[in-house]
């Protein structure tokens, strides 16, 4: 396990081991999405992660896909999550805030009867989503007009320097996982022509005018990039998902971020393909991996140079102190999925810390 314990150095700021939490949507924040002091204590619980990757957090108002995830728009969001990133630091920790636009993940009835958006007008279908009235279909979402990306990716921007207001060390953009910005970087949601659509340097455009937006807001080495090129989560495909991969990686490659946080493969397990093998061998940057890593094989992937870092989720859900258990060879304790989305404290701040003989 050495491996996982080498410091990694994301431009200025030092990681003093190799093991990342993976950005959770828990669902803890209020009805106004300001994070909430339960949120600080969970967080700080983690902070001997050697980076923590806070969860998806809405960069614009009326966007909302889970109903209580925290956004980082207004002044009181800045506030509630200041009180997280001091009780993160005050334990030595280091934290970067995944910034986040759900498009067409997100429901009018969640959102005070405002339609979804995204890249075409195809709605996700392989899942259901919950509102206050219950369970429900996903919309057909509006697409948007080439016109209104401007003030999306000016979003971007101003929620970096919230975030940095608010004492984050870095932030992660969400470009993953079915949301806004993969659902224009993929061409099975995205069936646009024009300057957003089609070809990939074109579907890419709008990832890349948010990099810019929020590199001008932080130095890029405090910025960070969520992918998910094979995962079909949220109804995603793509014709070309390896092409796709590649050209990021190419691209990619000339940004001088802090890291890609590449998602390994399908989150669903429908579709069997290899992303990180060739992302690894044309990405020149720092590559952090994640899906279902145990530590063992993460400890392997990074002394054989397939990845340099790993971000471990559901382990971190059930394990605040995931980084001493793996060093020390002990057992992790079990999480309860009951709970994940539940508010209050019950499998969210709760779970043992490791016995200490």
């Amino acid at each position: 396990m050495d491996g996982l314990f080498q410091p990694l150095a994301l431009g200025s700021l030092v990681l003093p081991n190799r093991i990342c939490m993976a950005p959770l949507t828990r669902c803890r924040a209020d009805r106004d999405h300001v994070p909430t002091p339960l949120m600080a204590e969970h967080y700080a619980q983690r902070a001997t992660a050697g980076l923590i990757i806070a969860e998806a957090t809405m960069v614009q108002e009326g966007h909302s896909a889970f109903q209580t995830e925290p956004g980082i728009y207004n002044a009181s969001q800045i506030e509630g999550w200041q009180r997280v990133t001091d009780a993160v630091h005050a334990k030595g920790g280091r934290i970067f805030l995944q910034i986040w636009h759900g498009g067409r993940a997100c429901h009018p009835l969640i959102n005070h009867g405002i339609e979804p958006v995204s890249a075409s007008a195809l709605a996700i279908t392989n899942d259901i989503t919950h509102t206050p009235q219950g369970k429900a279909n996903y919309v057909l979402p509006r697409a948007l007009r080439d016109d209104e990306l401007p003030a999306i990716v000016a979003a971007f921007g101003q929620a970096a320097a919230n975030a940095r207001a608010a004492g984050f060390d870095g932030v992660e953009i969400h470009g993953a996982n079915g949301y806004l910005i993969d659902q224009f970087l993929r061409d099975g949601c995205n069936r646009r022509t024009g300057l957003y659509g089609g070809a990939v340097d074109h579907r890419a455009r709008l990832l890349l005018e948010v990099l810019d937006a929020v590199c001008a807001e932080w130095d890029s080495q405090r910025v960070g990039l969520r992918l998910s090129p094979i995962s079909s989560f949220n109804s995603m495909g793509d014709s070309d998902p390896i092409g796709l991969a590649c050209w990021l990686a190419k691209r990619l490659s000339a940004c001088n971020l802090a890291y890609v946080h590449l998602i390994r493969g399908d989150v669903l397990g429908e579709v069997q393909d290899d992303a990180l093998t060739p992302f690894r061998r044309l990405y020149k940057g720092t590559l952090i991996a994640n899906l279902r890593y145990t530590p063992a094989e993460a400890a392997a992937a990074i002394k054989a140079g397939q990845i340099d870092a790993v971000a471990f989720g559901t382990a971190y859900v059930a394990n605040p102190d995931l980084a001493e258990r793996i060093r020390a060879n002990a057992p992790l304790n079990a999480p309860n999925p009951a709970t994940f989305y539940k508010p209050g404290p019950a499998g969210y701040t709760d779970y043992p810390l490791m016995a200490i003989t």
